[in-house]
């Protein structure tokens, strides 16, 4: 009977049958309740116009009778507005209301005024019965006005967890573009090889890690400087990733050693580039301490995907085979150190070590890693 009911209001509408609210309420919204098995017949339950501190509101559906649980404002077809929402809202609230509906008989918006947010932060879902699917339709009218669930409470319930998914979904897409940020400040060496990867697999030549850091910081700070005024707090939190060239010097680096290399307690360790760097601090830390890199190699937190130290060179790229053959460096008999790191992420561990050894970096250990 539903679908029927369904097919016919959305061939009525697409010849424009009805004209005004009133044939929306008649044609339309009280044909679907009779559909959902409300009893249309019996104002008490299905109560029309009825009355707010002087206000009325279109339907109020009721469980026990003259208890209302739904409202429902009616518009005509295509001027179902942020004001009508407003409005809607203020009668749910003063009433205790928990559905309300906004419906101009062709698009139908299910809300929940007591949870959080914005009007449309508190919507539910939105059902357009012409253009969606008409199981669709049917699914989403059964579930939320359904006389026996909403006397039963499964409709609420049902509301509520679609809710739940929906105000999810919106925090998810609001953090994404802080979380890629951070993965591009913060070089995340999956990312870098990701790209390193695909770099090698166009053009036959694979990029370093710096290369590919500063490639990202480059595009991203491009992206957030062509964003117009008024862009998204989301998309400002992208701007804060410094371009390429731009250098945030840490503690270490104001009291540096002028060439590559670093100075550990007053001694001197030159070296040839970032990579030498963190090979020679690591061998210095163990020489000073034997319990040194079985303590690093424990950290319950390295990379995402891999370990920084590892007994076994396979431990550091799984699944890598090209990069534990290019990229894995025998420190000490037994203990193998990953090299294909950006000078941001080898910064990262050099500080990871100085903790682990109990060493104040910058004021014990400064280093320059070079060009």
């Amino acid at each position: 009977m539903l679908k029927r009911d369904v097919e016919d209001i959305r061939d009525a509408i697409k010849v424009g049958r009805f004209t005004n609210e009133a044939a929306v309420c008649q044609g339309i919204v009280l044909r679907l309740l009779h559909a959902l098995s409300w009893p249309t017949y019996d104002t008490q339950i299905v109560s029309p116009e009825y009355s707010v501190e002087g206000r009325r509101v279109d339907f109020a559906l009721c469980h026990p009778a003259r208890k209302p649980l739904v409202f429902i404002e009616v518009k005509q077809i295509g001027q179902s507005d942020g004001a009508a929402e407003r409005q809607l809202f203020e009668y749910a609230f003063h009433k205790g209301v928990p559905m309300a509906i906004l419906t101009d008989g062709q698009e139908w918006q299910f809300f929940l005024p007591a949870e959080q947010g914005e009007y449309g932060e508190r919507r539910v879902y939105k059902l357009d019965i012409v253009e969606r699917e008409i199981d669709e339709t049917i699914s989403r009218l059964e579930r939320y006005l359904n006389y026996q669930s909403i006397c039963s409470g499964a409709a609420m319930e049902a509301a509520r967890a679609d809710y739940r998914n929906v105000a999810r979904e919106r925090q998810i897409k609001a953090t994404l573009p802080e979380a890629w940020a951070k993965l591009v400040e913060e070089e995340d060496d999956l990312l870098l090889e990701l790209l390193a990867d695909r770099v090698e697999g166009l053009c036959g030549y694979k990029p370093d890690p710096d290369t590919v850091a500063a490639f990202l910081r480059d595009s991203v700070q491009l992206k957030a400087s062509a964003a117009a005024p008024g862009t998204t707090k989301a998309v400002a939190l992208i701007a804060v990733v410094p371009p390429a060239g731009t250098h945030r010097p840490s503690v270490a680096e104001q009291q540096q050693p002028s060439q590559a290399g670093f100075i550990l307690s007053g001694q001197t360790y030159p070296a040839r580039n970032a990579r030498d760097v963190l090979v020679k601090v690591f061998a210095a830390l163990a020489d000073r301490d034997p319990m040194f890199l079985e303590r690093f190699a424990t950290l319950p937190k390295h990379g995402r995907t891999r370990r920084y130290l590892a007994r076994s060179r396979d431990d550091l790229y799984p699944g890598r085979s090209d990069l534990v053959r290019d990229f894995s460096y025998e420190l000490k008999p037994g203990w193998w150190l990953g090299i294909n790191l950006s000078r941001n992420a080898i910064e990262r561990i050099v500080e990871m070590a100085c903790v682990v050894a109990g060493v104040r970096y910058g004021v014990d250990l400064k280093v320059n890693l070079g060009l």
